[in-house]
């Protein structure tokens, strides 16, 4: 894969890095330098696409396993590069906006395993897909989803 193709790829599903930036980082400038350690990630690691799973599916791999083990250290490495793009998904609608920030601070007090599971379902990822990435069976996911889902409820003190 040429170097343009893959950063069009990746300009194309930006909204999954996004997403996974600010599940794993609370401040805007710690999302952006996981979001530069992530796309520096899916480049060192493109040799291993194969193109046997769906593009997106590999990068969620890499962008999990790249949040959660930048979580664990103190700081991650920090890489040098341009400017970063804007949120796809900033687009004024301020009541959206709003829901959102409220979701993910709900999503942010669950474990990493758990922020995993629950953003490769709210990216419509199918369990098997989800097994398939994560390793667990398929009814694990559905029990694990359950679970988590009824755990988000309550944060949210929803019935």
């Amino acid at each position: 894969m040429e170097q343009t193709e893959f950063l069009a790829l990746i300009d194309r599903h930006q909204g999954i890095i996004h997403k996974v930036c600010r599940l794993y980082r609370d401040t805007r400038e710690d999302q952006e330098d996981l979001f530069q350690e992530i796309v520096y990630q899916l480049w060192r690691s493109l040799p291993s696409f194969v193109g046997t799973a769906k593009f997106t599916t590999w990068m969620y791999r890499i962008a999990l396993n790249t949040a959660m083990a930048t979580h664990r250290k103190n700081k991650p490495q920090l890489v040098s590069g341009d400017s970063l793009p804007e949120r796809a998904d900033e687009d004024g609608d301020a009541e959206r906006q709003h829901r959102e920030e409220k979701m993910f601070a709900a999503l942010k007090q669950l474990d990493d395993p758990e922020k995993a599971l629950i953003a490769l379902y709210l990216d419509d990822l199918s369990y098997r897909e989800i097994a398939e990435l994560t390793g667990l069976t398929e009814n694990h996911v559905g029990v694990k989803l359950n679970r988590i889902k009824t755990k988000v409820k309550k944060i949210l003190n929803i019935n």
